[in-house]
């Protein structure tokens, strides 16, 4: 297992995280996944024997459940290198207040989350989703409180878009406040959005990379084919994330996927893994699963390295096209470009 610096702190991470979704089945997680404490502590162990050291959850997951799983499966003598990481943001009660980013919501929802992971520090406190009608000040001010007062090391945002992160870094900088040392996004080969903003601004800002979903909800994974939804799968339980806008392109990277896979030996679940993992920017990607079988698939990708020709195909049956003002940047500032700019730009500059 390969481990890297969170973004710019000094925090070092594996390159595969835990995800822990698929623990406690109430509402609408239990279409991912329903795992018990005792199934919950086998997948643990497996995780941290291959040297995973980061545990992803989310307050909203299973209404909680996820994290008091957490709690009790690691408990109060949590062992000093595995780090947990969890978020806030979404409806934990029908209260008008029970929700989004105010400094209301926040405090009350860590020190929640502190009591149900069965801890007296979060290691990673990321806001969960962007809220509109907070003041960004605010919330920065809600979390910088959290970081003076010992219950949270380090903040991370997630599902932001592009200004909204340079938004929150302005305000740390101006304010002397603690700044987001990551960001957990979507994506994969299939969707390769965060390309054009969000990977840039990660390498120019010094933000680590945490991916969720990184084989699209098993869409990658090889057993989704063209007219075959796999039984039990949470796209035939009526999952919808991520939503697919071209299903040819889609089958088109799994068939190239496949491929690959089958002249290694090893799962199309793997390759798409090892591709993000040899991404630039790219800090760790979380796994998650129903199985042992599937947890054990995945965190081989770990170990798996691509060689240039099987990227370059990848890279070129996912390729997302180049949009305004991007294309107009590569006609007329090639020469002009940054280190951040050519991570979006510079593959497609160099086969002009």
């Amino acid at each position: 297992m390969e481990y890297r610096n969170l973004g710019r702190s000094g925090l070092k991470v594996s390159t595969i995280t835990m995800g822990t979704m698929t623990m406690g089945g109430k509402g609408w997680a239990s279409m991912v996944g329903s795992q018990g404490v005792e199934e919950a502590r086998r997948l643990i162990d497996i995780c941290l024997d291959a040297g995973v050291n980061l545990i992803d959850t989310a307050n909203a997951y299973s209404a909680g459940a996820s994290e008091e799983i957490i709690g009790e499966v690691l408990g109060g003598k949590r062992k000093n290198d595995v780090l947990i990481a969890t978020k806030a943001r979404f409806p934990m009660g029908d209260g008008i207040n029970n929700q989004g980013l105010s400094r209301h919501h926040l405090i009350r929802e860590c020190e929640a989350s502190l009591k149900r992971l069965n801890t007296d520090v979060i290691d990673l406190y990321q806001v969960h989703q962007w809220d509109g009608q907070t003041p960004l000040e605010e919330t920065m001010a809600a979390l910088d409180t959290l970081v003076q007062h010992g219950k949270v090391r380090y903040i991370g945002c997630s599902n932001f878009s592009g200004w909204h992160i340079m938004k929150a870094m302005g305000i740390s900088a101006s304010d002397h406040r603690h700044r987001f040392i990551s960001q957990q996004i979507h994506y994969t080969l299939e969707a390769r959005e965060a390309e054009y903003e969000l990977l840039p601004i990660s390498i120019d800002q010094g933000l680590g990379v945490l991916v969720w979903s990184p084989i699209a909800g098993g869409l990658l994974s090889g057993k989704h084919r063209r007219n075959h939804t796999p039984e039990g799968s949470r796209q035939a339980a009526g999952w919808t994330e991520p939503p697919i806008r071209d299903v040819d392109r889609l089958w088109s990277i799994v068939d190239v996927l496949v491929e690959i896979a089958e002249s290694r030996s090893v799962s199309a679940a793997q390759v798409a893994l090892a591709w993000l993992i040899g991404r630039k920017a790219v800090t760790s990607v979380i796994i998650g699963g129903r199985t042992e079988e599937q947890f054990r698939d995945n965190l081989a990708a770990a170990d798996l390295k691509l060689t240039e020709e099987e990227r370059n195909r990848l890279d070129t049956v996912s390729a997302p096209p180049i949009i305004y003002p991007y294309w107009h940047q590569m006609q007329t500032a090639a020469e002009r470009l940054g280190e951040a700019d050519l991570s979006l730009l510079g593959p497609h500059i160099a086969k002009a």
